[in-house]
């Protein structure tokens, strides 16, 4: 889930109709130069969706060179791309939007024996209090809470899900910050005591509510106004399905509950097969607030998600197929996804990751932007947000100072494989 200004609406709309090609039969063609004949015949990235100068094409090259319809690819396992979600496919979060949905419809449950610890062994004793105190006790766990006129449990959830209370003391710690975050992990035990076919449900109900919203609308939850609509963004769909037509398998690795963004993937042509999302681990049906391990992590010890390191972890698991610690590190480069795309830090290792582009959608990320714009490899591409983008960052990105999350949570400077430091760097493409 790359998320990041979560509850700020947008106030501006994109204008574009997407437009579909069709990928004629498979042509001749050894390499990217000598398959631009051939890649004619072939679906191209529609040229009505605006791009910044340069990126539809490189994107394009990307993908020619290594397509079954230009026949620059000659057999074996087939390419992959792999993609974040939310922010990245669409604009604005469907877990958060679901977590809202669920506040608006009395639908997250008291905790197991009324003890919000019981949710996430990261949640500070300030939190917990905070939330026994504005939810209340008089309701018997695994009950609806009433979140709808306890405006006052509706909106200490939405401040711990921004990471504080709403008296401002820290709502996590304690955890590997470059493989999990508390509050990502907390959103997804908020569904606890569902099965993942009715948190589908809720996923879909949010669903049509959004999508049927307008642009920049928004919601009340608590007393508070959130984000109150979802767009899909007609440049990433398009590119998805030119991957497709060229052979390409586009995979979703996202921060969101996976019954979450499995509701939502066919919007874009990928199917529930073809997406990762935070696993929860079930019990007798019903989701408990425990994560399913990645990497050698066991079951229950709820210390690794699809976040940062731990989107590779679960990308090389589930996509390539390596097991135990071997997931977390990076895999040589004939193994790993040709191309990738987030908008987070939360999605910094695996976009780095892909072989022949990598591309960021820029919201202001500070570990990321400094990557993307240092462009180490030549492989890195910046586009502003499709819809209502974030303007130019006023002061450098601080990459030779505090740019690097560690795993303790604090900053350090980026190095880049080499060892060198990335200087700091100007918000140009905005």
């Amino acid at each position: 889930m790359t998320r990041g200004t979560r509850f700020t609406a947008a106030a501006a709309a994109l204008a574009g109709i997407l437009a579909i090609t069709s990928c004629a039969a498979t042509a001749a063609g050894t390499a990217p130069e000598a398959s631009r004949t051939a890649s004619a015949s072939c679906r191209q990235l529609d040229a009505n969706l605006a791009w910044p100068k340069g990126v539809r094409e490189k994107l394009q090259a990307a993908i020619d060179a290594h397509s079954t319809c230009t026949g620059t690819f000659k057999g074996g396992t087939a390419p992959v791309a792999v993609f974040d979600w939310d922010n990245t496919v669409v604009k604005n979060d469907i877990g958060y939007g679901t977590n809202f949905w669920m506040l608006r419809n009395n639908k997250v449950l008291q905790p197991e024996n009324k003890d919000w610890k019981t949710t996430n062994r990261y949640l500070t004793d300030a939190a917990a209090k905070a939330l026994s105190a504005a939810c209340g006790t008089t309701t018997p766990a695994g009950k609806p809470l009433d979140t709808v006129k306890n405006t006052a449990c509706a909106d200490e959830i939405l401040a711990i899900l921004d990471d504080k209370t709403r008296a401002g003391e820290e709502a996590f710690e304690g955890f590997n910050a470059r493989r999990l975050t508390g509050a990502y992990a907390w959103g997804t035990a908020l569904s606890a005591g569902y099965s993942a076919e009715e948190l589908g449900r809720f996923a879909i109900a949010m669903k049509q509510e959004n999508l049927a919203a307008a642009v920049g609308a928004t919601q009340k939850v608590g007393t508070q106004q959130v984000d109150g609509y979802i767009r899909i963004y007609p440049q990433i769909k398009d590119l998805i399905g030119t991957l497709q037509a060229h052979g390409v398998v586009p995979w979703v690795v996202s921060a969101s509950p996976e019954p979450v963004v499995k509701a939502w993937s066919g919007e874009v042509g990928i199917d529930a097969a073809h997406v990762v999302g935070v696993r929860s681990v079930y019990r007798d049906g019903l989701q408990t607030t425990h994560l399913v391990g990645c990497g050698g992590v066991p079951d229950g010890e709820d210390s690794v998600m699809t976040y940062m390191d731990g989107k590779r972890c679960w990308a090389n698991q589930e996509i390539f197929g390596v097991d135990g610690p071997a997931a977390f590190e990076q895999l040589p480069a004939e193994r790993r996804q040709i191309l990738a795309a987030g908008d987070s830090g939360t999605d910094v290792t695996f976009v780095g990751d892909a072989t022949e582009a990598r591309l960021v959608v820029n919201r202001n990320n500070t570990e990321l932007m400094c990557r993307a714009y240092d462009n180490d490899g030549g492989k890195w591409l910046i586009t502003p947000m499709f819809i209502d983008p974030k303007p130019q960052r006023s002061e450098s990105y601080p990459c030779s100072t505090k740019g690097f999350t560690t795993p303790e949570n604090g900053k350090e400077p980026i190095k880049r494989p080499d060892g060198g430091v990335i200087p700091d760097q100007v918000d140009s493409i905005h």
